[in-house]
Order: C-alpha cells, then sequence, then structure tokens
C-alpha cells in the first residue's frame, strides 16, 4: 500500500499499492472515515518488491508489504497475520472423510482435483511444506488469477484450496466451506505497513497510517 502527499496542495493525495485482496477487503474499507477530512486516495497494486522501490523513489508513501523490508529501509510495523487454512466444500470433506488428513496427510487427498490462483501453487506449497512436511508435487487443476475467485470455484465444488482464513471466513461460518484440517501450528503469513522516510510530518499519510493500524487490530 502507498500514500503520496502533495505537501503544497490544498490536498494530499494518497496512492495505496499492495495485495490486491488485502486492499479490497480489508485495506481499502477502513479509511473510508477520512474521505470527508479531504484525503484523497491512489490505489495500485504490484508486488512487493516493485511497490517497495516506488516507495523509495517518492512515487508512494505507504506500501503493504507481504514480507519485511530488507536492509536500510523506511519504518515498518507488522499490520496483520494471515493464517491459511485448508478448505473444500461440504460434498469433497465427506468424500475425503473426517479425520483422514490428519490421520494420513496429503494422502488422503489424492485424486481431489486442486484449485489455486497461479499454476505454481505458492500458497499450497508452502502449506505442504509447512504442515506436512512434504513437497506438494500435484498440478492445480484449477487456476483463477484473482485469489477472490478461488473460494466461489470451491464452494461450487470444484476441489479443494489453500486460502487465508480472512478471504473465507463468512463461508466457514456459514458452512459452504469446511476445513480439513486444524493443525496447530498452521502457516502464517505476516503484512507489514511501510512508511517513506519524511511522511511523519505531512498530515494525510500520517492520518491513513494511523487509521490503518488501529483498524487492523480487528482483522
Amino acid at each position: 500500500m502507498g500514500i503520496g502527499s502533495a505537501s503544497t496542495a490544498r490536498r494530499s493525495r494518497c496512492t495505496r499499492p499492495g495485495p490486491a485482496e488485502v486492499l479490497c477487503l480489508r485495506a481499502l474499507p477502513a479509511p473510508a472515515p477520512l474521505i470527508e477530512r479531504g484525503v484523497l486516495l491512489r490505489i495500485t497494486t504490484g508486488l512487493t518488491d516493485d511497490l517497495l522501490d516506488g516507495l523509495r523513489a517518492g512515487r508512494y508513501d505507504l506500501v503493504l508489504a507481504t514480507t519485511r523490508p530488507r536492509g536500510r529501509t523506511p519504518a515498518a510495523v507488522p499490520l496483520m497475520d494471515e493464517e491459511f487454512v485448508l478448505v473444500a466444500a461440504p460434498r469433497w470433506a465427506e468424500r475425503i472423510g473426517p479425520g483422514r488428513v490428519a490421520v494420513e496427510g496429503p494422502a488422503a487427498l489424492r485424486g481431489v482435483p486442486l484449485v489455486s490462483y497461479a499454476e505454481d501453487l505458492p500458497i499450497a506449497r508452502r502449506y505442504w511444506r509447512h504442515v506436512f512436511g512434504t513437497r506438494l508435487t500435484e498440478r492445480a487443476a484449477v487456476t483463477v488469477p484473482d485469489l477472490r475467485g478461488v473460494p466461489a470455484a470451491v464452494v461450487a465444488g470444484t476441489g479443494l484450496t489453500v486460502l487465508p482464513r480472512y478471504l473465507c471466513a463468512a463461508e466457514l461460518a456459514s458452512g459452504a466451506l469446511v476445513p480439513l484440517l486444524t493443525p496447530d501450528d498452521p502457516p502464517i503469513n505476516t503484512g507489514y505497513l511501510v512508511r517513506r522516510a519524511g511522511t511523519a510530518d505531512h498530515p494525510h499519510p500520517t492520518l491513513v497510517h494511523d487509521h490503518l493500524v488501529r483498524a487492523a487490530r480487528t482483522w
């Protein structure tokens, strides 16, 4: 996420690049009350490294980064933890069988189609490595280039997937999706809010930064 301010203008312009799902479902709604106070938001999404380069170059004031910046960088604060969960529709959960994944590991999932947002299965591969201690060798049966589309495909019965819990919380609560495993130590990814040096004295970037930090306590 980034925020760019024009200190000589009457109103600051805030640019917020970051992961599209977190931006749209969590970060973007949070500063809505600030708009009436004259804050202007300009949203951009992209890869963390590219966004941090833009922040250092002065194009953004804040960046929502998926990893902690390395080296001599502007201040970064942990913003939210994404917990990843292995889920499927109820009919697939019934076919797999209650408790089988906990007992048999990934062998219990053999033959179940895998849904991902990318061909290289980055989230699922990490889950397999972290939880099962093994490499994921299956290919995706379905790829959806926007992670927000994956829950819809899985709810419809396409197969199983690994998602950030916040992205499927409503489906889990309603029973449209079922967790296939509840590990004691699920994979976690921490997101960071990074501020460009020199923005502390600019009121609008500071407003958005502080508002996001407060709002993230409930995410």
